[in-house]
């Protein structure tokens, strides 16, 4: 009988790659709310007449949505690559930004699962303000 245990080793995970996980988890999150969005009644119908929430469905829209999508998508790589000085005080910023935005969605019809949403990324946004705000330092 085996009876020798053995602790779990403890990895020292990098700010970095903390940042770019809590910007992959929001894009997860921002993608499947949208998604379950297509399932409330009546939105199909409203996309397919061409209007969302107060919007008309143009090229114009659809390219803000792209971008909108676009930076936390590339805030995951850039969280990994970037160096250090700009790297924190860029995910500051875009957490900040993405936040407002984020409770905008809720704006009309929101119902229980965008309200679930909305608070978990605005948690995962408070996080990467946090890890961000508390980047290790070098002493000199």
């Amino acid at each position: 009988m085996h009876t020798q245990q053995s602790e779990l080793k403890e990895i020292k995970v990098s700010t970095q790659l903390k940042l770019a996980s809590l910007w992959t988890s929001l894009m997860f999150l921002y993608i499947y709310v949208d998604y379950f969005h297509l399932y409330m009644p009546g939105k199909l119908t409203d996309i397919q007449n061409g209007r969302v929430y107060v919007f008309d469905i143009t090229p114009a829209f659809l390219s803000i949505a792209l971008v909108s999508l676009t930076i936390s998508a590339l805030m995951i790589f850039l969280s990994v690559v970037l160096p250090a000085k700009i790297n924190r005080g860029l995910n500051m910023v875009v957490a900040a930004i993405y936040i407002p935005y984020t409770l905008y969605n809720l704006a009309g019809e929101a119902w229980i699962h965008m309200i679930v949403g909305a608070v978990v990324e605005v948690i995962l946004l408070g996080l990467i303000i946090c890890y961000a705000w508390k980047w290790p330092r070098v002493d000199m």
